[in-house]
């Protein structure tokens, strides 16, 4: 099974920043008409080092960094909390592109949350109340169960966001776009930031 990639991504064509330039691809996958092109997966570990990784929804970004939200109990939620670090992947296949971040990870300000929490589809809001994310339940007779406890609580009133659900922000120190060429030669222009100044590398294919 072999696809080979086409494109081109040069210095010279570069944004001054990762933003800029996260913002022109993520036209383009807007544009291409790419399924769920703010789907990324996002990969944590544990303090002792142990990866676990998964698909999320990035909901914002800007030049503070990027960010989603999760209930904070979750398994990916207590990675953070021990170990906060975290990679981003941006899989844009069909554009032969990806967008790789690295960066330290903190929980956005409540009322943040709380914004995204009121636009969200009801069904979305019992349902953060509902589910006590990555533990180990008995069937899904119990999820049925705790999503009717959640409507009878809430009725047709309004759904606060709970203490346990919220966002976190990925402010990255590094941006890789990774454009596919042939041969497997690809394009890797990274930006990396350290104490404030931002320089831009080329990595091998």
């Amino acid at each position: 099974m072999r696809t080979e990639y086409t494109g081109e991504l040069a210095e010279e064509k570069l944004a001054a920043s990762w933003f800029d330039q996260f913002a022109t691809w993520f036209a383009d996958a807007l544009e291409a008409g790419l399924p769920e092109p703010n789907a990324m997966l996002l990969a944590t570990a544990t303090a002792e080092g142990r990866p676990s990784a998964r698909t999320v929804l990035l909901k914002a970004y800007d030049q503070r960094g990027f960010t989603f939200f999760t209930n904070y109990d979750s398994r990916k939620g207590h990675d953070l909390a021990g170990n906060p670090r975290a990679t981003l992947v941006f899989p844009w296949y069909h554009l032969h592109r990806q967008v790789i971040v690295g960066g330290t990870v903190t929980k956005i300000p409540r009322e943040e949350t709380e914004e995204y929490f009121a636009v969200r589809p009801r069904g979305a809001q019992l349902g953060a109340w509902a589910s006590p994310q990555s533990t180990v339940i008995g069937s899904r007779a119990d999820i049925e169960g705790w999503l009717a406890a959640a409507e009878r609580r809430f009725g047709d009133g309004p759904i606060e966001a709970p203490p346990h659900w919220g966002g976190f922000r990925v402010a990255p120190d590094e941006v890789e776009f990774w454009q596919g060429r042939a041969s497997r030669l690809h394009d890797r222009l990274r930006y990396v930031t350290a104490d404030g100044v931002t320089r831009v590398e080329r990595l091998a294919p």
